[in-house]
């Protein structure tokens, strides 16, 4: 094995061999176990929440091949309806062109030559990240066949009157003029105005005050509603208000919604432009007055004077007006949550439009109870009381999208506007028997892209035709996501999948993680500097590189300078390369049941250290198992000798089996966090730290034959082991070591990802090697606890005077003597009489034995008391400073949360460390006091 472990040169080699023997694909064999990766945007790339997820996806998909699954892990990418376009919108404006100058047909064709050159950025990101998904089986949900799963899933709802067209208020974006999702719109507190303005009575007896963030809208109100039990307006309840600038009478209503304590308690009502207000309006039957356009200019329904102004324009005009006629009372600071399309930044603005709707009311309700009756299992628990609340209060759902890259709407209008749906048109002039020389005109809308979305567990599996794939693989075992989109994407897959798929839901478990944001806990964005590419991680990028990267092709090129700044300030030295492992071990330990999971690069450093643990520890297993023929203790020479396993042996083999016992249920509970913890404990402390050195002495040439070899076979069969469970979380470095180790083992195979996982009952208990390797570890940590107290280098042999202790004890003292003497440097282990008093000594205990190390000779006396009274004052000096910060009232309150904490942590160090180096100034003193 080479001196030094490289992923760069071993992890593009791996995986090609891999995908090239078809490794990925299902055997055929065993019980099914199926995963749809949730398909990322064509357009994008990987970022952190993906790469974590994959790994989530692909530990468990690695795990259950290796117990002999059947294991399918479906790839593919979403098309991304808006946020494609936008890409290709974006390089034609580059050459100075628009969408409209286009045809429709020749800017589809467009997109799809964009998705043919960038489309498998994706793939190629996934193949560096280890996932071992089936290649053969990726999918696009723009496919023929996923795309006449589409069609068959919209003309089967409209069928049942389950899909219908009506005009209600949607979101609505006006730079990409369409319909968008909650999930495309972002909510932010912004500095805004509340202008309170004076409303007219009708009969001129006074008037009443309304308060407004979007004066522009008045022009469209159609009400003013008060609370019914606010005493100050109930007389006024039937009245009429004059609408000022509008010339319009709009009536006073009654309705509970109102919030008395907002403004004067008085609300004007706009059913077209605000969503409570539409409720509103629908319930007292108001008028429903639509004064924008799809642009956001005014429309006809304005006077003349404002028509065609911006709407932004529109409210400094109405403004004014109202100002010069003495209808604003006041205006006032105010903050409000402003709604901005996650991709233009563009105000959202309500909209009154034609769209396309599922009514969801029928398909929630046995989407509820599947999750009632337990055929569905959220882990954690707690988020099924989220999918719950949701889909209780859910409302139908808009589905069309005034794009033109997408699945288009299979419905098809005559000149008087009515609709026909069907598969294509002629089966619509079939279905309808119209005349074949009807003028139909397709509508031009697509579907929202979670649309199909909803139908891909069963869709990719060859849905709507029943395929042998579809029988074997669905339900799918599990689906990994994210909390954020469980309305938006797991709730449509469970009602999609029960009613297209004779009431199976698309899942068993749905396994919900928390998101990734970064050390200080920020959510990662562009804006903030702060988001990483995964691959940069594991390859590594300067400095230069990585801030040419962060702002080049912004979408908001102002933006650069900061992006820039916060790099510089985040990476001064660029990242360094930390391979895939590293990465995948760092997401399994991130992976708690936490909503926010900070990730932070020290960590990665430190896998980055676990992976070159496990590399040195299975060089020496080789260099030391290894015969000259190149055969090893498992196979050839070692095999037909004699095999004595001792005591520390057999201690490593019952951990091993606890491990594994840990590492099963981790995996069956979805606790990644578990597993790695159990692996990285059992490898770096047990495996390298203790059983390598408790080892060493038996491996001399001089030792008994037959221990050397039941040495020798257990590093080889704990480490094969070892591998096999580790592999499912780092495939690449498990692969190349077990390479080498597994022939040397005795256990033969091509690959260690269809190799057998270790089986708990292979490894079973031994408790009395644990109780006893238990008790040298103690007495060995108490020695070492000393030496580090006193500043004893760790050459220095040192004595130890036992006393007290138990029978058990001192004949383990006397069994584990030389161990004891290699392991804690002892220079002389001698039994003091219990009555006799120790000299000047450092003092330790491990159960009941006391472990005394006399300290004349060992220490230079006055030099260690010069030495440690300056340590302790200059950590006092500092506690002090610490502590003086925290008792300032304004840094408490101004610093950011974070220096605070940091600061408590400081001072909780400091205390620790004083508590610790306080007596043992004390004991030297003593010592210097008793020469």
């Amino acid at each position: 094995m080479d001196k030094v472990f490289s992923p760069r040169d071993i992890e593009r080699r791996l995986y090609e061999r891999w995908e090239s023997h078809g490794w990925f694909a299902p055997s055929g064999r065993g019980d099914p176990f199926c995963i749809v990766i949730p398909p990322p945007n064509v357009t994008g790339t990987l970022h952190m929440g993906h790469a974590f997820q994959d790994t989530i996806m692909d530990a468990l998909t690695r795990y259950h091949r290796m117990r002999g699954a059947d294991t399918l892990w479906q790839p593919g990418t979403d098309h991304a309806g808006i946020a494609t376009q936008m890409v290709v919108e974006r390089q034609l404006a580059a050459e100075g062109q628009r969408r409209t100058d286009l045809s429709r047909e020749a800017f589809v064709e467009r997109v799809w030559r964009w998705k043919e050159q960038s489309g498998g950025t994706i793939s190629q990101q996934l193949r560096r990240l280890g996932a071992s998904v089936d290649w053969s089986r990726e999918r696009f949900t723009m496919d023929p066949g996923l795309s006449a799963a589409v069609t068959e899933a919209f003309v089967r709802l409209h069928d049942e009157g389950l899909i219908y067209r009506g005009k209600r208020l949607v979101n609505w974006d006006p730079v990409l003029e369409t319909a968008v999702s909650d999930l495309e719109v972002l909510s932010e507190e912004e500095d805004g105005q509340l202008w309170h303005l004076r409303y007219p009575l009708a009969d001129g007896s006074g008037h009443v005050v309304v308060a407004t963030t979007r004066p522009e809208t008045m022009l469209g109100d159609s009400a003013v509603a008060v609370h019914p039990d606010d005493e100050r307006y109930r007389h006024l309840v039937g009245r009429e208000i004059a609408l000022p600038l509008a010339g319009r009478r709009i009536p006073v209503i009654a309705d509970a919604h109102v919030d008395p304590e907002f403004g004067s308690g008085c609300l004007k009502i706009t059913p077209a432009h605000d969503f409570d207000d539409y409720e509103i309006g629908a319930r007292h039957g108001l008028e429903v007055i639509n004064v924008f356009t799809p642009q956001a200019t005014l429309n006809d329904q304005v006077p003349e004077r404002f028509r065609g102004l911006d709407r932004f324009v529109a409210r400094e005009r109405v403004v004014a007006e109202l100002t010069a006629a003495g209808l604003v009372e006041r205006i006032e600071p105010h903050k409000l949550m402003v709604p901005r399309g996650d991709r233009t930044r563009a105000v959202i603005e309500p909209l009154l439009t034609d769209q396309w709707y599922v009514r969801i009311a029928p398909l929630a309700e046995p989407a509820i109870e599947a999750v009632e009756r337990g055929e569905i299992r959220f882990v954690p628990d707690n988020w099924s009381k989220t999918y719950f609340e949701w889909m209780r209060n859910i409302k139908d759902w808009c589905v069309s999208r005034q794009l033109w890259w997408g699945h288009r709407i299979p419905a098809w209008y005559d000149a008087a506007g009515t609709a026909y749906v069907g598969r294509d048109e002629a089966e619509v002039r079939a279905r309808h028997r119209l005349a074949p020389d009807l003028p139909l005109t397709q509508d031009p809308d697509v579907l929202d892209t979670w649309f199909s979305s909803a139908l891909w567990p069963f869709s990719t599996l060859g849905w709507p035709a029943r395929t042998d794939a579809l029988a074997r693989y669905y339900p799918t075992s599990v689906l990994v996501t994210g909390f954020d989109i469980i309305f938006f994407w797991v709730a449509r897959m469970v009602m999609f999948g029960l009613k297209f798929m004779d009431g199976q839901p698309p899942f068993r478990d749905v396994y919900i993680h928390g998101l990734i944001r970064d050390g200080e806990g920020q959510k990662m964005s562009k804006s903030k500097g702060n988001v990483i590419d995964p691959l940069d991680i594991v390859d590594g990028i300067g400095l230069e590189a990585l801030v040419a990267k962060r702002t080049t092709g912004l979408m908001q090129p102002h933006l650069a300078p900061a992006i820039e700044k916060s790099t510089r300030k985040h990476f001064p030295q660029g990242i360094d390369a930390y391979g895939t492992d590293a990465l995948r071990f760092t997401f399994a330990a991130l992976a708690t049941q936490s909503r926010d999971l900070r990730f932070d690069l020290g960590r990665v450093s430190g896998y980055r250290n676990f992976c070159n643990k496990l590399w040195n520890a299975a060089r020496f297993v080789t260099l030391t198992t290894e015969t000259p023929a190149g055969a090893g203790v498992g196979a050839g020479a070692g095999a037909g000798t004699n095999v004595e396993y001792s005591i520390v042996d057999r201690w490593i083999r019952s951990r091993l089996g606890r491990t594994i016992a840990a590492v099963d249920s981790a995996f069956a509970e979805y606790r990644f966090d578990y597993a790695a913890t159990a692996l990285y404990e059992f490898t770096w402390y047990e495996f390298c730290d203790w059983y390598l050195e408790l080892v060493k002495p038996v491996l001399q040439r001089d030792a008994d034959p037959a221990a050397r070899h039941g040495a020798q076979r257990t590093l080889l069969e704990v480490l094969e082991a070892l591998l096999r469970a580790l592999h499912p979380i780092m495939p690449f470095i498990t692969e190349e070591i077990w390479q080498r180790i597994a022939p040397l083992a005795g256990r033969a195979g091509e690959t260690i990802m269809l190799a057998r996982w270790p089986a708990q009952a292979e490894w079973p208990p031994d408790a009395a090697a644990e109780t006893e390797v238990e008790w040298l570890q103690r007495v060995i940590l108490a020695v070492r606890r000393i030496r580090g107290e006193m500043n004893i280098a760790p050459s220095q042999r040192i004595p130890v005077l036992v006393q007290g202790g138990t029978a058990e004890d001192h004949t383990l003292l006397a069994r584990h003597e030389p161990l004891l003497a290699r392991l804690a440097g002892l220079g002389e282990l001698r039994r003091l009489a219990d009555g006799d008093a120790a000299p000047a000594s450092a003092t330790a205990l491990a159960g009941e034995l006391q472990l005394h190390v006399p300290m004349a000779g060992l220490i230079d006396a006055r030099a260690e008391v010069e030495r440690l009274t300056k340590l302790i004052a200059k950590h006092e000096g500092e506690l002090k400073k610490a502590r003086g910060k925290l008792a300032n009232e304004n840094f408490v309150r101004n610093a950011p949360a974070e220096v605070v904490a940091q600061e408590r942590e400081r001072i909780g160090n400091f205390e620790r460390d004083l508590a610790q180096l306080t007596p043992q100034l004390e004991r030297v003193r003593n010592l210097l006091a008793s020469a």
